[in-house]
């Protein structure tokens, strides 16, 4: 099945014009709709008897019959009494990489109520700098008075969607701080009268801005509708027909011949919309209007319509890798080409090794005939240009770089603003199979292999051996302001192997192989302390493991295995049936035993968390409820979160664990997990939290294990790179 790709008149300018549009949208919306069924994980709903609020593990629940945007609105249900009291708050979703500031100094918000609520009987708003629970009052933490709703809108009619402006600099700050508009993270609503009636109050689009100071400009209709049908969901893709609208997009259904109803919004910039029916043999068409922030629409567009229909497992796999390969295709980066760090996100990140990962969906892609081969030449050719003037030390590119310069982003902090040699590594492995992908004789195939070498030739592993101290190890970082003061020796097993194989295979710049065992698999107190360190655990404190798990046999990793990233990303391009040391005789047993392992873990489930099983597994690094973490099967890194790369980019080594995982995923899950770019990041069924992101580190990885799963592709052509017979030669002989 070979996919469609649509082409749009004058579609560079479009894209431009679309290139931040993400990041201006999420500086406006505080709230637009839960992807959760049931409840919004980023609030909080407290009651102090004998005033009650509705909630569902302390958090406010949704409605889906009435909303303003689709597919849904808060609920706020309450009954105010005296002597008791409540509040509702609504949390800004601080995802990875979100700017930190929210632009306007009015906060816009609508309510409905199926009754008639007086003005005297509407609660109390009041917002904070802050978010939910006792704050101690630390600069720049603020929150201001509490003002009676009333005040904005006066009685509330039935029936009726009702705006309500807040101007934010009228309001007085309560704390010991000034307010600051920019910096509010919760819109808290709270009991005002106690009036002892039950009272229901829905609320949608909350957002900030200013009055618009002139008039509201035409909304264009979006051109061009498509719509494909897949197993259980239909996909849905546009052009737009002006510029990027001010709110978002709004996508209607007609079922059965009847009439068109919202189901989903979806945020300028992105241009496709997943509609999940749930089943096979469903009919739909579609239309996509745009919409203003006062709830104006267009006139729909044309329609278009799609069923759903039986798919066997390897149209399945097709799908999916489909799915998230149009994260690298028209989710990269409009100036460079080059991967963002995650979507939404900041518009400008691009993330280095994220971006090599990247590279090898694109050669998946062209090769599964999701787009053409000129299209993949052209995309890999917009990304060498962009490396070759983007900021570089001694040959090794930054960890994210300003998709519209080339200079780096010390988005770490201070330290980071310097070469990153992991993220070059994983670049580096993405080119060099891009090398040898694009072979043949025309022009634009041979000055992408004659640069790509250049590139290569030209980054100076030996460098980063750090000349200053003992030569043993290769180091992460080089910084010309700060030098070497990072400091982190790449020491094994994690998710490097490859910066030593890469650096051994140099022709250039290379480091002797006996670096491989004095530093990747150094015996070393320092490198032992290393492993115990972040594993907290001596299994594998010397490279070699030895231990069983579960009955599985690991001959190399540290404790269980750690998290499954490190059996994925140094292996993209590295065929591991063809690597071994002193240590294993096979790195893809090795792998195999780990992610199985892994598997075994999730069923056992020790910690009693929330899903796992047999078809939810593969912990594997990923933002969870509060943070970052490495999960991994052991009781420290296991926090309830389930990141489907992990099981998904295992097809390689439990090509049946993975398909069941993956068929649970999508058929059982898919309401809430699958999107635009396929699987959402991350899960925890535990906590009721679905990622509101994608990351540029985690899709990449399932189209191009799923590629090699299903024909090697990208082992094979990694490794017809004639540096590459080199480097097992020299590795085999240190070995020795």
């Amino acid at each position: 099945m070979r996919h469609r790709t649509l082409t749009f008149p004058a579609l560079t300018l479009l894209l431009a014009t679309a290139a931040h549009a993400q990041t201006e949208y999420y500086r406006h919306s505080v709230f637009d709709n839960s992807l959760q069924r049931d409840v919004y994980y980023y609030s909080s709903a407290q009651a102090t008897a004998p005033s009650s609020l509705e909630g569902t593990h302390s958090r406010l629940p949704v409605d889906t019959g009435h909303f303003l945007s689709p597919p849904n609105a808060l609920r706020i249900h309450w009954q105010s009494m005296p002597g008791g009291g409540w509040d509702a708050e609504v949390h800004l979703d601080n995802f990875r990489n979100r700017s930190p500031g929210l632009s306007g100094r009015t906060l816009y918000f609508w309510v409905y109520s199926s009754a008639m609520i007086a003005a005297a009987d509407l609660p109390n708003v009041m917002l904070s700098q802050a978010r939910e629970g006792l704050q101690v009052a630390t600069f720049p933490g603020s929150f201001t008075a509490p003002e009676p709703l009333g005040r904005f809108i006066g009685d509330l009619p039935a029936d009726k969607w009702v705006e309500v402006r807040v101007p934010m600099t009228s309001l007085h700050s309560a704390s010991v701080y000034p307010f600051i508009p920019e910096q509010v993270q919760s819109v808290i609503f709270l009991q005002g009268r106690a009036d002892g009636v039950e009272h229901t109050l829905l609320v949608d689009q909350v957002h900030v801005g200013d009055e618009p100071a002139s008039p509201a400009l035409a909304l264009a209709t979006p051109l061009r509708v498509a719509a494909k049908g897949y197993e259980r969901h239909v996909v849905v893709e546009w052009a737009p027909g002006g510029a990027e609208p001010a709110a978002h997009y709004v996508v209607y259904r007609s079922q059965d011949g009847g009439a068109f109803r919202p189901i989903g919004i979806q945020v300028p910039g992105v241009h496709r919309f997943v509609d999940w029916l749930g089943r096979t043999g469903v009919t739909a068409s579609y239309r996509v209007a745009v919409a203003d922030w006062s709830n104006r629409t267009s006139t729909p567009s044309a329609a278009a319509t799609a069923s759903t229909h039986a798919m066997s497992d390897e149209e399945l796999l097709t799908m999916l890798q489909e799915a998230a390969f149009h994260y690298y295709w028209e989710g990269a980066d409009f100036h460079s080409g080059m991967t963002h760090e995650n979507i939404p996100g900041d518009d400008r990140i691009v993330a280095t090794g994220a971006s090599g990962f990247g590279i090898m969906a694109l050669l998946a892609g062209t090769d599964r005939g999701f787009i053409t081969r000129a299209q993949g030449l052209e995309r890999l050719t917009q990304i060498v240009n962009f490396l070759e003037h983007a900021d570089r030390y001694h040959g090794a590119w930054s960890h994210y770089m300003n998709g519209a310069t080339g200079h780096t982003m010390a988005v770490f902090g201070m330290l980071d603003n310097g070469g990153d040699l992991v993220e070059t590594a994983f670049l580096m492995q993405g080119l060099l199979t891009a090398r040898q992908y694009f072979n043949r004789a025309s022009q634009g195939e041979r000055s992408l292999h004659q640069r790509i070498t250049r590139l290569w030739e030209s980054v100076e592993w030996d460098w980063y051996r750090d000349a200053t101290q003992q030569k043993d190890f290769i180091y992460w970082h080089w910084s010309p302001t700060w030098g070497f003061q990072i400091h982190h020796p790449l020491i094994g097993f994690n998710e490097v192997h490859v910066v030593y194989l890469l650096a051994i295979a140099s022709p250039t710049h290379g480091v002797p192989a006996s670096t491989y065992y004095s530093g990747w698999a150094s015996q070393a107190p320092m490198a032992q302390s290393y492993r115990e360190g972040w594993s907290g655990t001596t299994d594998g404190n010397h490279y070699r493991n030895g231990k069983s798990y579960f009955g599985i046999p690991l001959d190399v990793g540290v404790g269980t295995g750690g998290p499954l990233f490190f059996a994925h990303y140094s292996y993209i391009g590295v065929d591991p049936h063809q690597l071994h040391d002193k240590f294993t005789s096979s790195y893809f047993q090795n792998f195999r035993n780990m992610a199985l392992i892994n598997h075994a873990y999730c069923i056992a489930n020790p910690k009693h968390q929330v899903g796992y099983g047999a078809g939810a597994w593969g912990l594997t690094a990923s933002d969870g409820p509060s943070d970052y973490v490495p999960h991994a099967p052991d009781d420290a890194h296991d926090t309830g979160t389930l990141t489907p790369t992990g099981a998904l980019a295992s097809f390689p080594y439990t090509p049946a664990e993975s398909m069941i995982a993956f068929k649970h995923y999508y058929r059982d899950l898919g309401a809430e997990l699958w999107d635009i770019y396929g699987p959402r990041d991350a899960y925890n069924p535990g906590a009721d939290w679905v990622s509101p992101i994608y990351m540029g580190l985690n899709q990449a990885p399932i189209v191009a294990m799923v590629e090699n799963y299903r024909t090697g592709l990208l082992w094979r052509t990694f490794m017809s790179n004639p540096e590459m017979s080199v480097m097992l030669q020299k590795l085999d002989a240190a070995s020795r």
